[in-house]
């Protein structure tokens, strides 16, 4: 079964990555419309417009970074560079290893440093400014972020010495559960007191979208929760008291492209540090 998922993911082509991400977005949409949390009054199409726009700028910049990244890869592999040739496990447990890690370093660590460095966090802004926060939400990322991100994950890959087929299922299963617990959809306490022991959930991560701290500040993994759980950054308030947005900008332009392209650059936007 291994070596299926490693010959498929070693060529994985682009029109199927392109189709996770659609079918993806797609499927979560409908369930956003059957079975909504918060009863948003606002015009779906429209909101999705700028984190779409945004989307498309993430997926140019991540092809941009993708040769870089290939090369990075194959030159560990070769040289048996990185943690994982020096733990010298089985396939299984490289696997899993190898998915923690990329995950801990590409998405929880990063996040928590854009929160923490004033420069980044001026562009991850844009990601919190959103006051309508669902499945399109997910890939809502400045351009200068979104390269910020690219660099660890190669980072990520370099510490590593990921093969490429595992940096592809990791970028696959990271794409589907960063649409889920973006998602605008009810979940059962039981879900969250099972396998939100171990997935970041839609109502844990819609805690890092209110629109204050302490809860800002935490709740910063993507596919695994347990990160926040054991390093101390993890939040439970209650879903009846999340507010979306962000208190140092101006909500009421959530949905404007030049205000949220230039807000990094604004200096009269307050950044609380």
């Amino acid at each position: 079964m291994l070596e299926t998922i490693q010959q498929y993911f070693a060529t994985i082509s682009s029109l199927h990555r392109a189709l996770l991400l659609a079918g993806g977005i797609s499927f979560f949409w409908l369930v956003e419309i059957a079975a909504p949390l918060f009863n948003f009054k606002y015009q779906k199409f429209k909101h999705a417009g700028i984190n779409l726009f945004f989307t498309l700028t993430t997926i140019i910049i991540n092809f941009g970074f993708a040769l870089f990244m290939v090369k990075v890869s194959d030159w560990t592999v070769a040289q048996h560079f990185g943690l994982l040739p020096i733990l010298h496990v089985n396939a299984w447990a490289e696997a899993i290893v190898g998915l923690l890690l990329l995950d801990f370093i590409g998405a929880y660590l990063v996040h928590m440093i854009e929160h923490k460095i004033k420069f980044l966090w001026k562009f991850h802004m844009v990601h919190h400014a959103d006051t309508h926060v669902d499945t399109t939400t997910g890939n809502r990322h400045h351009p200068g972020e979104s390269v910020v991100r690219a660099v660890f994950a190669i980072l990520a890959v370099f510490i590593l010495g990921t093969p490429m087929w595992l940096v592809m299922l990791y970028q696959s299963l990271s794409v589907v559960l960063t649409q889920f617990n973006h998602a605008n959809i009810r979940i059962p306490k039981w879900f969250d007191q099972s396998f939100g022991l171990i997935i970041v959930s839609p109502n844990m991560h819609r805690v890092h979208h209110h629109i204050t701290r302490p809860q800002t500040d935490s709740n910063y993994g993507n596919i695994f929760s347990f990160w926040d759980r054991l390093l101390g950054t993890y939040n439970n308030t209650p879903m009846e008291n999340i507010v979306y947005g962000l208190d140092v900008l101006d909500n009421s332009k959530d949905e404007s492209l030049a205000y949220q392209l230039k807000a990094p650059f604004d200096k009269t936007i307050k950044s609380d540090y």
